[in-house]
């Protein structure tokens, strides 16, 4: 975990102190060390900068920006930036390539030596040797830009799963990029809100790649990577890499069983191993994150595990992780969560995830990496496991949504549905009537609107005439572009892995543990793992209500109890619908009916009044709350 920055500019020179305020703006996601290099050209003048957690090679030899220069011997010697010499490659790196020994040895067998024992030089040496195909090789989580001075080309790329975020703005004097748009906007870049961006959030909970809420400010997708040609101002994006569903193998059950067990064993080797410092992990006590546990155990005694706890019962999962924690005799933390905690943190959390965001997770999953910082530096997660096998709720609906649209009834259940929910105020009918409304929609479509915030039918509802004109009139772009021709609940696995996994999922941990200086791995993502998942008949993954069907058979009693398997799931869940009726009421309403705020420059103010009310007698509107108060606190952060 690091940070990476950097900056073109075609008319001024690049100054040390450009280089310096990006570097402190993301200082907190690499606390160990920073540096910068700066090289103003003839025709174009360039900075990259970097600030470093130091997992690998914690030596100074693993600084970066990290050079390569070939030398008139072609000796394939290793500099740093600081060494005064003129690299011939220049690379800022955030990640960890779990493979890099491997791709060591491929490289010494063609000539090339190691000074380090990082994968940074590694990565840099293998794009010297192998080019842009460097990315189709590479196993882990990572984002970086190298400067290829021969031929005035920059080459930036994100991994496979989009573990690690590169933003970027352009226009025609500058390209600037980083980890995180926050050292973009120290560039004195032009802000002005992206009302599609804002659009597709209220939906989502998130803002789907490549917007970010900010106009002219993009993030690369993952499994991606661009070239920018620093002669003819040439930029480009390519996908380097998609999930091969359509490319089914024919193991039996058995063999599967076998397969997926060793290639779960080896990712979680990979990231136990893959480190010079301590490793521990989340418990949730949910199945994946125990079952990662459960593997880690191999390669750790005593392994750390960190849990989150509610005082509301309801929501508070940890006696299963102790349960957990027990079997593999780990050394386990608890830390509550409260009402409280999340007054005192919400915009602190809002300015550190910088984009408009609303998985309601985001603040124990916060408060979680602010406390296990202290204790480790590396930490394990569970993250994948429904994606990877078919776990989530909406897989089954979609099912279910497959059946019964050839009804013959479903217009008038519809329009049934949609009377009763205006007239009864129900929620449970206004899901209805979003269901058999979309019914014969493509999956894509369906999906989107299969949400508790707001679905397109809401949105069209609560927003100001004068505001609609300047909103898409294809909300499901955004999903439209991954339909793809398969089996409806392999066609949503798709659809997910490209936006809700990379855009919610990864973002919220990745920026949770980033702000502490806290690197978090995922084994259930490696993408080997992922690839051997989707080319699994979905025979293996759902059977009728039962899903993660075979993941949960290689885990039964060998690995966990039937009590952690084949409980109800949960999910990382916040008592959010309790907090605003009481602890929150008066900040939230403070927050909401604040006229400079952006939901009533958005939304008709009398809906968002009533939303307030209902909630307060009763009805259950905490997740819709929750996506406009995140959305005015950005709104304050960033713009007034």
């Amino acid at each position: 975990m690091c940070g990476i920055c950097g900056f073109i500019n075609f008319k001024s020179k690049v100054e040390k102190k450009q280089i310096e305020s990006m570097n402190e703006a993301i200082k907190h996601r690499g606390p160990d060390g920073k540096g910068i290099f700066i090289k103003n050209h003839e025709n174009f003048h360039l900075g990259f900068g970097h600030v470093r957690l130091a997992i690998l090679d914690l030596s100074e030899k693993g600084h970066q920006p990290m050079g390569l220069c070939l030398g008139k011997t072609n000796d394939k010697s290793f500099i740093t930036y600081d060494d005064g010499k003129k690299p011939d490659y220049l690379i800022t790196f955030n990640g960890e390539i779990y493979n890099f020994p491997e791709l060591r040895k491929e490289l010494e067998n063609v000539g090339y030596s190691f000074e380090t024992g990082c994968d940074t030089e590694v990565l840099l040496k293998g794009y010297a040797y192998w080019g842009t195909d460097v990315v189709k090789k590479l196993n882990g989580m990572f984002a970086f830009v190298i400067w290829d001075v021969h031929v005035d080309l920059l080459f930036g790329a994100r991994d496979r799963l989009g573990k690690k975020p590169l933003k970027y703005y352009i226009d025609d004097e500058r390209f600037i990029f980083c980890s995180e748009l926050k050292g973009i906007i120290t560039q004195d870049v032009p802000r002005e809100i992206d009302l599609n961006a804002v659009d597709q959030y209220l939906t989502l909970q998130y803002v789907p790649a490549p917007l970010t809420g900010f106009k002219n400010i993009f993030k690369l997708e993952q499994a991606s990577f661009f070239t920018f040609n620093l002669k003819n101002k040439e930029f480009r994006t390519e996908k380097y890499w998609d999930f091969p569903f359509d490319e089914k193998k024919n193991w039996n059950k058995k063999e599967w069983m076998k397969q997926i067990e060793h290639c779960i064993d080896k990712s979680v080797q990979r990231r136990m191993l893959t480190s010079d410092v301590e490793v521990g992990s989340f418990l949730s006590g949910g199945v994946d994150s125990s079952a990662v546990v459960a593997f880690a155990s191999d390669y750790k005694e005593k392994l750390k595990t960190f849990t989150i706890k509610f005082a509301e019962k309801d929501f508070d999962e940890s006696e299963y992780a102790q349960s957990v924690a027990k079997q593999y005799n780990t050394e386990h933390n608890n830390f509550t969560v409260t009402a409280k905690d999340m007054q005192k943190a919400i915009e602190e959390i809002v300015y550190q995830y910088e984009e408009p965001y609303a998985d309601v997770s985001q603040l124990p999953t916060y408060i979680l990496a602010k406390k296990t910082s202290e204790k480790v530096k590396v930490v394990l997660n569970g993250d994948g496991g429904d994606e990877n096998f078919a776990g989530y709720d909406r897989y089954r609906i979609h099912q279910i949504a497959d059946k019964m649209r050839w009804l013959p009834f479903t217009k008038l259940a519809a329009w049934m549905c949609k009377m009763l929910s205006e007239k009864l105020n129900s929620a449970l009918f206004h899901q209805a009537f979003v269901f058999f409304k979309t019914l014969h929609e493509s999956p894509a479509v369906r999906h989107y609107n299969y949400t508790r915030y707001f679905d397109t039918y809401t949105k069209d509802d609560f927003y100001l005439d004068s505001i609609k004109q300047h909103i898409s009139r294809d909300p499901f772009e955004a999903f439209r572009k991954y339909e793809k021709k398969l089996p409806t609940v392999e066609a949503i696995q798709y659809l997910d892995f490209h936006t809700y996994l990379p855009d919610d999922l990864m973002a919220k941990v990745d920026i949770a543990c980033s702000a502490f200086g806290l690197e978090s791995r995922s084994p259930l993502l490696d993408y080997e793992l992922v690839e051997m998942a989707a080319r699994m008949p979905l025979k293996y993954k759902m059977k009728g209500k039962k899903r993660k069907k075979i993941f949960k058979e290689i885990l039964q009693d060998r690995y966990l109890s039937k009590d952690i398997l084949y409980r109800k799931k949960k999910g990382f869940d916040v008592p959010v619908n309790a907090w605003f009726r009481n602890d929150l009421k008066d900040f939230l309403k403070s927050i909401l009916l604040d006229p400079k705020g952006l939901t009533l420059n958005l939304m008709k103010h009398k809906k968002v009044e009533r939303l307030l009310e209902e909630h307060y007698s009763g009805k259950d509107n905490g997740k819709k709350l929750w996506v406009l108060l995140t959305l005015n606190l950005w709104y304050k952060q960033y713009f007034i």
